[in-house]
């Protein structure tokens, strides 16, 4: 399996925060079964700013690390980037990391809101080569609301990723309901675990996919596998026939979303 969200590297955010820490949760993650993860530290998110550089040198450090354990987990390099004014700049800048080199880019939107120049910011990105991913849409409030506007911004280019923890129940009914909701009508194209530490937010990768075959069937499983591939290696990712439906009629499922 590959995990495209972590926080496994120690000491940048609020998530591995010793080298213990993170070997421990690399441990977990070939327990599991995940053989890759995309090391992505908060940025830029008002509490955290690692810029790219940094990140090469811990993951660096880190693969090091394994290697010297024997842990066979592959690292590579990304960040959650907190959507901000100077983005577009900061690209230009060097200072900006997509998911393992790939053409895909990790967003983190703010709780509370989509912010207003969202869907230019994706258009502006789509130029510039790169494909966004928004990180869990099923917490932000405004999705929760209107869950057409995420719907919107999938319509101009955007994919999304739900969070493990989400659809296990594990943040809660709203969240929860909403990531179901939002993966049955193709909203949803990756599930990634967000993982920060070992016991509090383990990665429950393999549970999730288990639960998703269980509940949606085998075919949603497979296809959000094979796009967690397709992010590591920089193909296109698949998009379901509920998805290709779901985008021209975006009205008809936000009623769907709100009734679930």
């Amino acid at each position: 399996m590959i995990d495209i969200h972590t926080h496994i590297l120690p000491g940048l955010d609020d998530g591995a925060q010793t080298w213990e820490d993170a070997l421990d949760m690399a441990r977990a993650a070939v327990a599991e079964g995940i053989d890759t993860v995309i090391a992505t530290p908060h940025h830029a998110n008002g509490a955290y700013s690692n810029e790219a550089e940094a990140i090469r040198r811990r993951a660096e450090q880190f693969r090091e690390r394994l290697a010297e354990e024997g842990i066979p987990l592959r690292v590579e390099c990304g960040q959650e980037i907190r959507v901000h004014d100077d983005l577009l700049d900061a690209w230009q800048r060097g200072e900006l990391l997509s998911l393992a080199g790939s053409d895909f880019v990790l967003l983190e939107m703010p709780t509370g809101r989509i912010p207003s120049g969202m869907a230019d910011l994706i258009h502006e990105l789509k130029i510039m080569g790169k494909r966004p991913i928004i990180a869990h849409p099923e917490r932000n409030s405004e999705v929760l609301r209107y869950p057409e506007r995420l719907s919107q911004l999938v319509e101009v280019g955007a994919y999304a990723q739900v969070t493990t923890h989400s659809l296990l129940g594990l943040f809660g009914k709203k969240a929860e309901e909403s990531a179901w909701s939002l993966c049955r009508a193709g909203l949803i194209h990756i599930v990634s675990s967000d993982a920060h530490h070992v016991e509090r937010r383990g990665f429950r990768l393999q549970e999730a996919y288990e639960l998703i075959s269980s509940k949606l069937g085998e075919k949603f499983k497979e296809n959000f596998r094979q796009n967690a591939a397709s992010v590591l290696y920089n193909r296109p990712l698949n998009e379901s026939v509920v998805f290709e439906k779901s985008v021209n009629i975006w009205g008809k499922i936000a009623g769907f979303l709100r009734k679930s």
